[in-house]
């Protein structure tokens, strides 16, 4: 299919102004080691993010001759579209809010690979330093927020949902703007992009015009999740592990929709960091939850989970079905214990540096055949160290559904193939089995190929 197209020069727009000559060249660089490639399908993902699309290779085939350029102007830097998405201007003028996010891409991008570059020189790999990457990020970006109350309530789910389903999540974002509280998700559509815009109405009924809606991402993910146009801060992380790590230290109460194989990747994280010896004091309300057409779906994870991790991850969290009110009350009355424990320990309330967050958690996963065949999945381990691994093979399965990288390798080499303890293959089996029926694999009206298969 034929996508209309455009050229435009762009000026920032609440994003980075000015660039070394070193960071230009390296944005120009189109080498395994420059950050063109990387910048162009962060950029393109961003400008196409009305054609709701959640294939990486996709998207890229689609407009095949689009390119981004830095220009240097002694008074800063523009940026020179060719043939970028017509979708994303009106009357040849760029919308603002994704000239916002188009910038504010290339100010992740550009201070990221910096900060990689420092630490790889100075041999910073441990935990503490990973999480002090996360941290720099988010407070470069604008995140941190020190004169804040505690009210930021990260929303998960999935893209590919029923439209009772997205109607469910507005209504639950209503509720929660109603009690001022404010939104985080992956910035994508569908479960994503349903709560802030429900909160986005509860705002402003409550006339509270600096609500925030903020929008984390990474580079592998963007093409499947681009920015919907309500975030107004958009961040894009290195990589999935960083992204779900500043997830959880920066939202104060976590709620879940339905979704597919993505959502259970974030789950099983978060459960299995939760799980951690050195995390059972903390305070951080977790709550599951969709319209009544969706109680199924809450089952089959609840069952999951128990059967997996056992009863001590049930604990961990509420089911609360087709109650948008007592959703919105859950996390509200959560977030005052979270106040009060953050307050006691004298910990921030903008970011969880009391929360333990081992390396497992935070390397980076390489969806490559080798590494899903050979993860060990098996319940003799620790409750949250099978966790990670459980974690592992969905984030796997999720780089072969949409991300550029995991298609490619499926294209090449075949479906992954996941091993493991019998009975707890069979549970995964019927769980991703599950999530094909219900088509919540990839967007309504297209059809899923498998890129898995479990061997029990």
């Amino acid at each position: 299919m034929k996508y209309p197209v455009i050229d435009n020069v762009v000026a920032p727009e609440g994003g980075l102004e000015v660039l070394s000559r070193q960071e230009i060249a390296k944005l120009l660089d189109r080498s395994q080691s420059g950050l063109h490639d990387v910048f162009r399908s962060c950029a393109l993902a961003v400008l196409s993010s009305g054609d709701y699309m959640d294939d990486g290779k996709a998207l890229i085939e689609a407009y095949p001759d689009f390119d981004v350029r830095v220009v240097h102007r002694e008074r800063g830097i523009k940026l020179e579209l060719i043939n970028a998405p017509a979708v994303a201007f009106v009357d040849g003028e760029m919308i603002l809010g994704i000239r916002e996010h188009l910038f504010a891409a290339l100010r992740d991008i550009v201070f990221t690979s910096a900060e990689l570059a420092s630490r790889e020189h100075s041999g910073q790999h441990d935990s503490v330093a990973t999480t002090d990457l996360v941290f720099q990020i988010l407070r470069n970006a604008g995140v941190m927020q020190r004169t804040l109350a505690p009210n930021l309530v990260v929303c998960w789910g999935g893209h590919s949902i029923s439209r009772t389903e997205y109607e469910y999540t507005k209504r639950v974002g209503y509720q929660m703007g109603l009690r001022q509280l404010d939104i985080c998700t992956g910035c994508g559509p569908g479960a994503m992009k349903g709560p802030m815009k429900g909160a986005a109405i509860g705002h402003a009924k409550q006339r509270i015009t600096s609500g925030r809606y903020l929008g984390f991402s990474e580079p592998g993910i963007i093409a499947a999740e681009a920015p919907n146009p309500i975030v107004n801060n958009l961040v894009i992380l290195p990589d999935i592990e960083k992204r779900l790590e500043a997830f959880v230290r920066t939202g104060h109460a976590i709620v879940v929709f339905p979704g597919g194989v993505g959502t259970a990747e974030e789950i099983l994280y978060l459960l299995g960091i939760l799980l951690h010896p050195d995390n059972r004091e903390l305070h951080l309300p977790v709550i599951f939850t969709g319209p009544a057409e969706s109680a199924a779906y809450f089952v089959q994870i609840d069952e999951f989970i128990g059967a997996t991790l056992g009863p001590a991850a049930k604990a961990l969290y509420k089911v609360v079905i087709d109650d948008p009110a007592q959703v919105a009350r859950l996390a509200r009355d959560g977030i005052q214990r979270v106040r009060s424990y953050r307050k006691l320990h004298s910990d921030a309330y903008y970011f969880n540096w009391r929360l333990k967050i081992e390396q497992e958690f935070q390397q980076p996963f390489s969806p490559t055949h080798a590494a899903m065949r050979s993860l060990d999945l098996h319940r003799s381990q620790p409750e949250h160290q099978l966790a990670a691994n459980l974690r592992r093979a969905f984030s796997g399965v999720v780089a072969g559904n949409v991300k550029l990288q995991g298609i490619c390798e499926i294209e090449k080499h075949g479906l992954f193939e996941l091993h493991g303890e019998r009975e707890l293959m069979r549970r995964m089996d019927a769980l991703l089995s599950a999530f094909v029926e219900q088509g919540r694999m990839k967007l309504p009206g297209t059809r899923y190929e498998p890129c898995y298969r479990i061997v029990h």
